[in-house]
């Protein structure tokens, strides 16, 4: 990443600004051009999103992460996690999400609201494949956001794990897959000189999407 060519680029988004006739009417298509720049210019973690999900029930409130976006297409954004953790517990309850695209280096931010869906057990089979041996069996090794006693503990598991699978393929654990956020709205915000930003909403309708302009 060169800070340089950067900062260069939020200096000229900050200029322009963003209005209505520069937007793609697909907030997805959108999204991809933004998204697309962001791997461009080398940004850190370009695929790290902030995820918030909430139970159904209190005392517990909404709860926020980062996660590694690991698609996204006309369906939806989706990323992979242990769906016994908190975010997976909270999403089987009640099945709504949040995500927020942080690119403050560039002065942009990306909010996707919609529920979520599990990705057909094929697409999960096919990227837990992908993944690096250790990573896979790491994904049967962690009790994700359960306590345990100390990281030996898990190194433990990990170990007896790797021995377990030497030689052959690590299955999928059934409680590891992929999740999607089918987008129902989509705020893109621009910074703009004197907090004058700009911000655009993209609302599901019956025909496609509804536009519309918000105040800063």
């Amino acid at each position: 990443m060169d800070p340089a060519a950067v900062a260069a680029r939020r200096a000229a988004h900050a200029a322009a600004g963003l209005d209505e006739a520069d937007l793609d009417a697909d907030p997805v298509a959108q999204f991809r051009r933004w998204w697309d720049e962001v791997h461009a210019l080398g940004l850190a973690e370009p695929t790290a999103v902030v995820l918030a999900t909430a139970p159904a029930r209190p005392p517990v409130q909404s709860l926020s992460r980062h996660v590694l976006l690991k698609g996204v297409d006309e369906r939806g954004y989706w990323w992979v996690t242990n769906t016994e953790s908190r975010k997976g517990r909270h999403l089987a309850e009640n099945p709504l999400a949040c995500m927020t695209f942080p690119w403050f280096a560039l002065g942009r931010q990306v909010h996707v609201w919609g529920g979520v869906e599990h990705l057909d057990p094929a697409a999960s089979d096919a990227y837990f494949a992908s993944r690096p041996r250790g990573s896979q069996l790491a994904a049967w090794a962690s009790e994700q956001s359960r306590s345990v006693p100390d990281r030996a503990w898990i190194e433990r598991r990990w170990a007896e794990l790797a021995a377990r699978y030497e030689g052959v393929e690590v299955p999928r654990p059934p409680h590891w897959g992929g999740l999607r956020l089918v987008p129902d709205a989509v705020e893109l915000w621009q910074e703009r000189p004197f907090r004058m930003h700009d911000r655009f909403l993209y609302e599901r309708t019956g025909a496609g999407w509804a536009i519309t302009r918000l105040c800063p």
